[in-house]
């Protein structure tokens, strides 16, 4: 069973693409370690201030893949320095 999110976000705080990739890197690792998922920026690779994450969780039961991937949302919710907009979670 997978289950797929979509998670756009925004960072203020951002005033370049290094400092934009050096928050993304370290959200991406710490999804990649505690939550055993996919995960990548997909979109706005180009803009300072906005990204686009997908996350993907595989597992024997829906139930406990939306499981992780909620529990992967509610981390980067807790990032301080982006703001989580749009969120597409889909069953594949």
């Amino acid at each position: 069973m997978i289950v797929y999110a979509e998670v756009e976000c925004i960072m203020y705080d951002g005033h370049s693409l290094k400092a934009k990739r050096t928050i993304i890197k370290k959200i991406l690792a710490k999804l990649q370690n505690n939550f055993n998922v996919a995960v990548t920026e997909l979109d706005y690779h180009d803009l300072w201030q906005r990204t686009k994450i997908g996350i993907v969780a595989i597992s024997t039961d829906y139930v406990h893949a939306e499981k992780v991937i909620h529990a992967a949302l509610e981390m980067i919710d807790g990032f301080t320095e982006l703001e989580r907009t749009i969120t597409n979670v889909e069953r594949l």
